[in-house]
Order: C-alpha cells, then structure tokens, then sequence
C-alpha cells in the first residue's frame, strides 16, 4: 500500500460537478493498493496517517500529527500510484490491486481511521475525480505500509 500524503490548508474532491468530500487544515492522502496488500497493510496506514508527525510545533519543528492539531484527513483512492514506471514511456498497472479487493482495501482503511477518529473525507472509487488542494509548505511525503 502506497499512499502520497500532502499537508494542507484545504483540499476538495468533485465528482460530476459536486462536491464529495472536503477539508480544511490536515493531510490530502492519494492512496493505492497493491497486489499482495492486507488488513495487515491497511492497519499500519491508518496507524501511520493519523500519527505521522508533519505538522509544525510552537518551535516550528515537525512534531505534531494530524490528530495533534485537530485536522481533516481527506483519502482519495489513486490506483495509479501502483504503476510501474521503470521501462518505457507508458505505465503499466500489472503492480496495482485488482479493482474489487482495492476497493475493498479502501475501505477498509476509511473504516478503519473513521473509526477512531471523525474528521475524515473521502473520494469515490473508480470515479473521475476533479481534486484540488492548498499545499501548506508544500510538504509532501510518500508513505509505504
């Protein structure tokens, strides 16, 4: 499981002209599954999105996570992230999740952080998603689970 994350001052998702799922100051995070992922990675992403420390202290020091300061978390499915780019000038998809049990990983991993915490948007999978975003920094990270 991979997932891009973005500290934000705000972050949308529309889906056929409406809004689904919004945010003010948190973490925009792309996420795809991939073949061979399982509860067992979508455990340690939610553990590691809701704890990851990349917003700054009084000192201005990275040490406060999303919960820390009370912050959205908007999760956007992004299958294409699972591509391998290595060969050639087009992706190949061959490392992403098939469409069922990535969907099913995804929510999974909604359910999960949702769970122990409220402020959570979403986007819809498979959907043609328009998603817009203020970076804050920009700070941006790549995690892995």
């Amino acid at each position: 499981m991979i997932s891009v994350i973005q500290r934000v001052a705000s972050a949308e998702v529309i889906v056929g002209g409406e809004s689904i799922g919004k945010i003010e100051r948190g973490i925009l995070a792309l996420v795809a599954i991939e073949r061979g992922d399982s509860e067992k990675q979508v455990s340690r992403m939610a553990e590691r999105l809701l704890s990851y420390r990349i917003f700054p202290d009084a000192e201005d020091k990275m040490n406060l996570s999303v919960t820390d300061i009370n912050g959205g978390i908007l999760l956007v499915p992004q299958f294409t992230l699972a591509a391998d780019t290595q060969k050639g000038t087009r992706p190949s998809f061959g490392p992403a999740a098939p469409p069922a049990l990535g969907e099913q990983l995804f929510n999974q991993l909604l359910d999960k952080i949702k769970v122990s915490y409220e402020k959570v948007g979403q986007g819809k999978f498979g959907a043609d998603m328009q998603v817009s975003l203020c970076n804050s920094g920009p700070v941006t990270f790549i995690l892995k689970a």
